[in-house]
């Protein structure tokens, strides 16, 4: 979880380094080796500009992207969602879509893991990307009713209260 973090972070170094150190240790891991490690290694690609890299990365999680993995007692859909990323990315904004739905359709799995959330804001941006705007807007709006306690200077809701003014 460590260099899951560090990756969403920008820390690709670090995260290399513990994703490098964790493969070596547990190379018989199947849970390791087909979720975790690809899902930082994803992030890392994703940190370097590589979105496409880190879809090829993430082809491996794909069977087990809907099931409760440790050490978490419940899912955390994280592949989806950096996959969802690189789409954007790569301006393919229906993928992206596909994959951001994937999170919002499976809140039993999520709980309250914050990429949760920011899967409407994610799918909003596809939808707009696609030129659907009422989608987007209805997206956006999903997120920012799901922020409207948080502080408003964060930076990511800033960003989506501009994004969404854009819409309008």
């Amino acid at each position: 979880m460590v260099a899951l973090a560090l990756a969403r972070a920008g820390d690709s170094a670090r995260a290399q380094k513990i994703a490098d150190d964790l493969a070596q240790a547990s190379p018989l891991n199947t849970l390791l080796n087909g979720y975790w490690l690809p899902a930082i290694l994803a992030s890392v690609e994703m940190i370097h500009k590589n979105p496409a890299k880190a879809i090829a990365l993430l082809q491996s999680a794909s069977s087990y992207e809907l099931g409760s993995l440790p050490p978490l007692a419940n899912g955390t859909l994280y592949p989806v969602y950096v996959r969802g990323q690189a789409y954007l990315l790569l301006q393919r904004g229906g993928e992206a879509a596909v994959e951001f739905q994937k999170i919002l359709d499976h809140r039993g799995i999520m709980l309250n893991q914050p990429i949760g959330a920011l899967a409407h804001l994610q799918i909003g941006r596809a939808f707009a990307m696609q030129g659907d705007s009422i989608k987007a807007r209805a997206a956006y709006q999903d997120f920012l009713a799901l922020c409207k306690d948080a502080d408003p200077e964060i930076p990511i809701l800033k960003q989506a209260k501009a994004e969404y003014a854009k819409l309008q």
